[in-house]
């Protein structure tokens, strides 16, 4: 994954929003005791990690804690912002993405808790199973390592593949050992694979760019395994900084994410698409 520099546009946007982590009320009248309340600015993609964090805005509000959210569509802008404090916490990622990003932009961003998983699946495009998959198949795939490794993981679960085992979470279409039907392998950026399908035999797609382009787990032809390795290993997780992972308006955000309340309301709206993390 190359550096990339985040948007002044969104950053600003996030900029304004903040009002920092922990402030105290001062506007009580003489002899009551001042309201500790904080404000928080988190940084998410649009579906389903905004929507459910719109969900817990009440909650948190009825406490003392305002939760300002930040819908960003790249993937680059919630960690970048993050870094340079211009948002306090984001909710986008999972761990092995989050791992590359610090390995490449030398930050040291921490997850304070996961929320959910979403399952990746194999879409039809031009054919409409994996059985009737013709030689030299066009399939397209996350360009971005981690997500590209977990397609390619899903094809070699569903027999199409077989990937170098060394290679694991990071493995590319260069560690692809046994590709009995030549298949072609397109890599696009995770955002446009839905856009694919009219052109490609199947596309592998993320959970959430599935959802924001009018898809649902029940029009995929294949999914991953709930108990396999992807569904321990890409749970959606929120992140901060080292200096924040104890804050305590960000810890019962994250509390209230895992809340059964929150946890219906993901199982009712998304129907599979996302899961909660029991």
């Amino acid at each position: 994954m190359k550096r990339l520099i985040a948007t002044a546009l969104t950053l600003s946007l996030a900029a304004s929003l903040i009002a920092g982590c922990s402030s105290t009320d001062e506007s009580k009248a003489p002899g009551e005791t001042a309201q500790e309340t904080a404000t928080i600015t988190v940084g998410a993609s649009v579906t389903p990690h905004s929507e459910i964090l719109y969900q817990a805005q009440s909650i948190l509000a009825a406490e003392g804690i305002t939760l300002n959210v930040v819908e960003i569509e790249d993937v680059v802008t919630p960690n970048t912002g993050v870094a340079e404090g211009t948002l306090d916490a984001n909710f986008f990622q999972h761990q092995p993405y989050l791992d590359d990003f610090n390995a490449e932009n030398g930050t040291d961003l921490v997850s304070i808790g996961a929320v959910h998983y979403e399952p990746f699946g194999v879409y039809p495009g031009k054919t409409a199973s994996l059985d009737e998959l013709p030689e030299g198949a066009v399939v397209a795939v996350p360009n971005n390592v981690t997500n590209e490794a977990r397609a390619l993981l899903l094809l070699e679960q569903e027999g199409i593949i077989e990937v170098d085992d060394a290679a694991g979470i990071l493995a590319t279409v260069q560690d692809i050992t046994s590709n009995p039907l030549n298949i072609e392998f397109v890599e696009v950026d995770p955002a446009q694979l839905v856009r694919t399908l009219p052109d490609v035999d199947i596309a592998v797609i993320n959970g959430n760019y599935a959802l924001e382009g009018g898809l649902s787990i029940q029009d995929a032809i294949a999914v991953e395994a709930a108990d396999g390795l992807a569904a321990q290993t890409y749970k959606n997780i929120v992140v901060t900084t080292a200096d924040k992972a104890n804050d305590p308006a960000l810890a019962r955000l994250v509390e209230v994410l895992q809340s059964q309340e929150i946890q219906d309301y993901i199982l009712n709206t998304y129907n599979g698409s996302v899961v909660p993390v029991q």
